[in-house]
Parts: structure tokens; sequence; C-alpha cells
């Protein structure tokens, strides 16, 4: 089982850790095919619990909800079979983003899992977010059934946003929960998933993405992306305060993860995954439609 954040399991040291890890550009010789196979020895790591399938390179960082951790006691040491995986590639970072879903596993789980390698193709930072009950509107069998229902297939290549458009277009999603007058190129039909959440349910060929408006605005910070033109996608793994506000000013705040598809610049799908710092944030309900 995950471990919650606590004030007294995070330092300084820690926090210095993190930001030197994910200040550092990746800049491998990687390919498609290479990342692709990482991302499957990933999958194949979890479901056996064995984290030695992952090519790790010496003095990798490896985190969980924003927190290092040793990969040989985390999540990796458990044997995990998934009901779903989706994954994109990012050959520019020479990055991978898998959202992994156990619905079925005794103790089930959505985990947001992001990777980036070294010129010797050996990962160095690897991080998850990783959601259970108790987390923000958690539930995972809901989760599985709507994000395997969903076409995140590969687009036509004449057809493609360039690499700007699609940052942009996520990009201006967070922006706006700081600044809700911020215009963001939400696309009709556009649905958003956030644990149990869906608002496509209400009118899958609506636009219900967007956000209401929060009791304060929110800034997120520590933004790390993959960003993947074939599939259209997005993910950004980031940490906002708004529902850590009174947990001091060391406190990296909540660790969550957003991924997208984007179609002609705008966003079609929305996924959320967020960690529950705060007791009792998951019997919350997110604002919007």
């Amino acid at each position: 089982m995950k471990r919650k954040h606590t004030l007294k399991s995070i330092t300084t040291c820690s926090i210095a850790l993190v930001g030197m890890a994910f200040g550092a550009d990746a800049s491998a010789a990687c390919t498609r095919d290479s990342l692709e196979a990482l991302t499957e020895n990933y999958v194949e790591a979890q479901t056996t619990g064995n984290a030695t399938l992952l090519p790790m390179a010496d003095g990798a960082y490896y985190g969980e909800n924003d927190l290092p951790r040793n990969i040989t006691e985390g999540m990796l040491s458990q044997a995990i079979t998934p009901d779903f995986t989706r994954s994109i590639v990012d050959t520019t970072l020479c990055a991978t983003f898998t959202e992994f879903v156990a619905a079925s596993h005794d103790h089930p789980y959505v985990i947001h899992t992001r990777m980036e390698v070294n010129d010797d193709n050996a990962v160095s930072i690897m991080e998850s977010v990783v959601t259970d009950e108790g987390d923000w509107v958690f539930g995972a069998d809901a989760f599985l059934g709507y994000t395997q229902a969903e076409d995140w297939g590969v687009i036509p290549e004449d057809q493609r946003d360039m690499r700007g458009v699609l940052k942009a277009a996520a990009e201006a999603y967070i922006n706006n929960w700081g600044d809700p007058y911020l215009p963001v190129p939400h696309g009709t039909p556009c649905t958003r998933l956030e644990g149990r959440i869906y608002t496509g349910a209400k009118d899958s060929e609506g636009q219900t993405c967007t956000m209401g408006a929060f009791p304060q605005p929110i800034s997120t910070g520590n933004r790390r992306f993959v960003i993947d033109e074939t599939m259209g996608a997005v993910s950004i793994f980031h940490s906002f305060s708004w529902l850590d506000a009174g947990l001091g000013p060391y406190h990296p705040g909540t660790p969550a993860s957003q991924v997208f598809r984007i179609e002609d610049g705008m966003n079609r799908y929305i996924h959320e995954v967020t960690v529950c710092t705060t007791p009792g944030c998951g019997r919350g309900r997110p604002p919007g439609p």
C-alpha cells in the first residue's frame, strides 16, 4: 500500500533532490520503438513486482507522489495486474507516460507514471502519481470503464498538431485554474475524467470540460511534460496547493497528473488523478459540469 504524505516525511533535502532531478533536460538519442519498449517493460515490472526489469541508470531518481523512494520498497515491489494501460512517448524529451488502471486488484489503484531516459537509454527519472481509496474522487471501476471506451488512436500524419500547439492547449486548461478568464481551447465534444467522475456521462457529444470557479485561484508548480505528436497527447505532472493550504511552507503541494488527448488544436479528452494529502478530501466532488 502506498504511503500518504505527512509533514514529517518531507524535508528540505528531499525537495532539493527532486528539484535537481527535474531540472535536467533529457538529451538521449531515443527512438519511438525504444521508448514504447520501455513502457512495455514498466507494465511487466509492475505486473510481476520485479523492478529489475527496468534499465535504471546509476544514481537514477525514483519517486512516488512527489517524494523520493527506494524503488525496491515502492509500488514496483508489488505484483499488480492491470485491467488497462495506455502509454504515450516523447522522442524530443526522451520521456514516456503510462496510465495504469488496476480496478480488479484486491487493492485497486490508478497510477500515472512518467519516465525519462539518458543517452544510454537507461531510466534517469521515474516518478508516479499513485492513487487509491481516499484520494480525490477515487473510483477505479468507473475510471476503467470510461478510459478504455475512449479513442486515443494514432492520428494521421497530415492531421497532427505541432508540438507547441499541443502544449499550449494542455497548459491553457491548467493556467485557467489561476485565472478563469483565460481562454481554453476545448473542442466539441470534450469530456473530462477525474477519478470516478466523468463529465461525458451527462452529455457525451457536448463540451463538458470547462471547469467551474475554484474557491481560490490555483497556481500549479513543478510542471513536467510528455508530449506525443503521433497520439495528439500531452501529460503534465505538477503540484498545486489548494487542497493542502494549511500544511506549511515546506510541503511541495498536492501531487497531480493530467493527460490530454488533443485533436485539431482542441482538447478532446482530459484525465486527472490527484493524491489526497489532506484527510477526507477524497469525499469531495470537483467543480464544473
